[in-house]
C-alpha cells in the first residue's frame, strides 16, 4: 500500500512521541555553548593563567635539581592544585551550558521508555547496518561540513601570517609562543562560533526530521480521535441513554409537585414548595409538546394540579432550569397560584373532616 502519511502530528501524537523520549535536539548545540564560553573564560584570564603555569614549570625545573624528597611531593601537590583550578571551573561552565542547552531545545524531559533495557541496541550487526545506512552517512556527511570549515578558517590564517611564519625563527622564545597563543585562541573561538552556527542548523533539520517521522494518515488521525474522544455512535447513545434517565427522573418528581403550570399545550412546568421548609418554589421538570404532554399527563394520574397560566408558563421555560429556585420577579405570580391551591385544598378537606368527626361521634354514642 501507497506510504499516505500527509498529515502533521496532532498535538496527542506529539504529547505522546514527548514522553517516549523523541525530541527534536541537536547534540552538536550544547557542545558548541560549552567550548564558545570555556574559551571566554581563558581568554579572559589568559593572564593568570600563564602567570601560574610560568611559575609552575620555573619551581619545577629548580626542584628537578635537588634530590629532596619533599620538593617533589610539594611540587606535584601544586601541580595538582594549579590544574584544579583551571580545569574544574571549566568542565563546571561546560556542564551548566551542555544542560542549558538541551533544556532550550525540548524542555526538562524524562522518558523513562528510552530507559528501558533493549538488547538489540548491543546487536553488532544491527549498529552496523545503521552507519552504514542513508541515516547514518547523512550523519556523517553533516559532521564533516563543519570540519571543512574550520579547516579552510585555519588555512587562510596561516595564508595571512605566513610571512611572520617564516621570519618567526628570528623573534624570541616568548614572542612566538605569545604569537602562537594568540593564533591558538583566534582558531579557538571561530571554530566554537562555526559550531554554534551549524548546531542552529542541525536543530532546525532534526526538528523537520522528526515532524516527518511523527506525519500521520488520516485513518491515524480519525482513528487517534475514536481513541481520545470516543467512537460518535457510542457517544450518542450513551447521550441518548443518560437523556432517557434524567426523563424518568424528571417525570418521578412530578409526583411530588405541587402545581403543574401550562401554556395549556406546549409548555408544561412543574413547580415543588413546602411552606416553612423552602424558601421559594422550586422546577422539579419542565418540557414542550411532547415532553410537556407526558408531564400534564403524569400529573394527572397523581392527582397534582393543573394551571393554564401561559404568560408565567413562558417566562418560567424561559428562565429557569429544572432543580433551580424561580427568580424573584415570579414571586407574586407564583405566589397568587399557590395561594389558590392551598385555599382550594384546605376547603376540599374541611367537609372531609367533618364527615370523620361526625363518624366519630356516632361510634361513641353506639
Amino acid at each position: 500500500m501507497p506510504d499516505d502519511k500527509t498529515q502533521e502530528a496532532t498535538p496527542f501524537r506529539r504529547k505522546k512521541a514527548r514522553e517516549q523520549g523523541q525530541i527534536a535536539r541537536s547534540r552538536e548545540l550544547p557542545a558548541a555553548l560549552a567550548l564558545l564560553m570555556i574559551v571566554m573564560v581563558l581568554d579572559d584570564f589568559a593572564e593568570t593563567f600563564i602567570t601560574q603555569w610560568r611559575e609552575l614549570f620555573r619551581q619545577g625545573l629548580a626542584i628537578s635539581r635537588t634530590q629532596n624528597p619533599e620538593n617533589i611531593l610539594y611540587l606535584m601537590e601544586r601541580t595538582v592544585r594549579v590544574s584544579g583550578y583551571w580545569t574544574f571551573p571549566c568542565l563546571l561552565v561546560g556542564l551548566a551550558l551542555s544542560i542549558f542547552g538541551n533544556v532550550v531545545q525540548g524542555g526538562f524531559v524524562f522518558a523513562t521508555a528510552a530507559l528501558t533495557p533493549s538488547f538489540a541496541r548491543l546487536n553488532p550487526v544491527t549498529n552496523l547496518s545503521k552507519r552504514f545506512s542513508v541515516a547514518g552517512i547523512s550523519n556523517f556527511l553533516k559532521s564533516i561540513i563543519p570540519m571543512v570549515v574550520i579547516a579552510y578558517l585555519a588555512f587562510s590564517m596561516v595564508q595571512r601570517d605566513w610571512n611572520w611564519i617564516v621570519l618567526s625563527t628570528m623573534e624570541t622564545v616568548r614572542v612566538s609562543m605569545s604569537w602562537l597563543l594568540g593564533r591558538m585562541y583566534e582558531l579557538a573561538w571561530k571554530a566554537s562560533v562555526v559550531f554554534l552556527a551549524w548546531s542552529g542548523v542541525d536543530y532546525l533539520l532534526q526538528r523537520t526530521q522528526l515532524s516527518r517521522q511523527l506525519r500521520m494518515s488520516r485513518q491515524e488521525v480519525v482513528q487517534e480521535n475514536k481513541d481520545i474522544i470516543g467512537n460518535p455512535q457510542i457517544k450518542r447513545r450513551i447521550r441518548k441513554i443518560q437523556l432517557q434517565m434524567r426523563r424518568r427522573m424528571m417525570m418521578r418528581d412530578v409526583q411530588k409537585a405541587t402545581v403543574v403550570i401550562t401554556n395549556p399545550t406546549e409548555y408544561a412546568i412543574a413547580l415543588k414548595y413546602q411552606p416553612g421548609v423552602m424558601r421559594a418554589p422550586i422546577v422539579v421538570a419542565k418540557g414542550r409538546n411532547l415532553i410537556a404532554q407526558q408531564i400534564r399527563q403524569e400529573a394527572i394520574w397523581h392527582s397534582v394540579p393543573i394551571i393554564e397560566n401561559p404568560p408565567l408558563a413562558h417566562a418560567l421555560y424561559r428562565t429557569v432550569q429544572v432543580g433551580q429556585a424561580i427568580p424573584p420577579a415570579l414571586y407574586v405570580a407564583v405566589a397568587e397560584i399557590l395561594a389558590f391551591i392551598f385555599r382550594t385544598q384546605a376547603r376540599n378537606r374541611a367537609p372531609a373532616a367533618a364527615r370523620a368527626g361526625a363518624g366519630s361521634s356516632t361510634r361513641r354514642k353506639a
